[in-house]
């Protein structure tokens, strides 16, 4: 199988679906050489910035300029470097990865998984970038960002037996949510007004998050779309 285009199946048939090491390695020396370049700027701005008396932040400049040489862009340039290693570190810890056999499907991001069995599992298919679990009740056991491949992603569950759809199988149901919008479970537009709030302050992913899980348990299921909200009951809300 091409490593290039992960996934990697194990010897148990556990399909890992995750960024492949080259792509990895990649994202991480180009932040790396990114903060390098940054720390090196820092260095030509302050030298630049105490030679023009009416510029602003000349305090800091001067007390930059006043490390000596090499030590002023030695010192730069590795915390610019390691700057960037961090970065690259954290977007690494915020991709989703994927673990699918025939038993379960387990999705892990920030060092946190959730685990699926196959029996709970009745849809699956990307919405754009995100992946989504569906149950028997066409509620959504999950969605999230998913920046994996997406041909590999769907030949990976597809190869354990999942039910793969190309689209949103319900995506004619979703209507836009308004204020007060009638036809929804009672404490649902309160949920929904709360989340609207979030989006609008492009709030923590983990507040959307919890909202979303509380709408589910009343029977709705919601998608965003540029800081607008869809919604739509599942089978047991009708």
């Amino acid at each position: 199988m091409d490593d290039q285009l992960a996934p990697h199946v194990r010897m148990d048939k556990t399909t890992v679906l995750a960024q492949p090491a080259w792509s990895v390695a990649l994202v991480h020396l180009a932040l790396v050489l990114l903060g390098a370049g940054a720390g090196w700027l820092v260095k030509v701005l302050a030298e630049w910035l105490v030679t023009l008396s009416w510029a602003p932040m000349q305090g800091p400049a001067k007390l930059l300029t006043s490390v000596p040489e090499p030590w002023l862009t030695v010192g730069l340039l590795s915390a610019g470097t390691a700057l960037g290693l961090i970065v690259g570190l954290i977007a690494q810890h915020e991709e989703l990865s994927v673990v699918v056999s025939d038993e379960r499907v387990t999705l892990t991001r920030k060092a946190k998984g959730q685990e699926f069995a196959r029996d709970r599992v009745a849809r699956v298919f990307l919405d754009g970038k995100q992946l989504v679990l569906l149950d028997a009740d066409t509620g959504e056991l999950a969605r999230e960002t998913c920046e994996l491949n997406a041909q590999r992603v769907a030949d990976a569950f597809s190869a354990h037996g999942y039910s793969w759809a190309d689209q949103d199988p319900y995506k004619d149901d979703f209507r836009r949510w308004v204020s007060d919008m009638p036809g929804l479970p009672q404490g649902a537009n309160a949920l929904l007004k709360a989340r609207a709030q979030l989006l609008d302050k492009k709030s923590s992913t983990e507040d959307l998050r919890e909202l979303r899980e509380e709408l589910a348990s009343l029977g709705v299921v919601v998608r965003d779309e540029k800081r607008r909200q869809y919604w739509r009951l599942n089978q047991r809300g009708f």
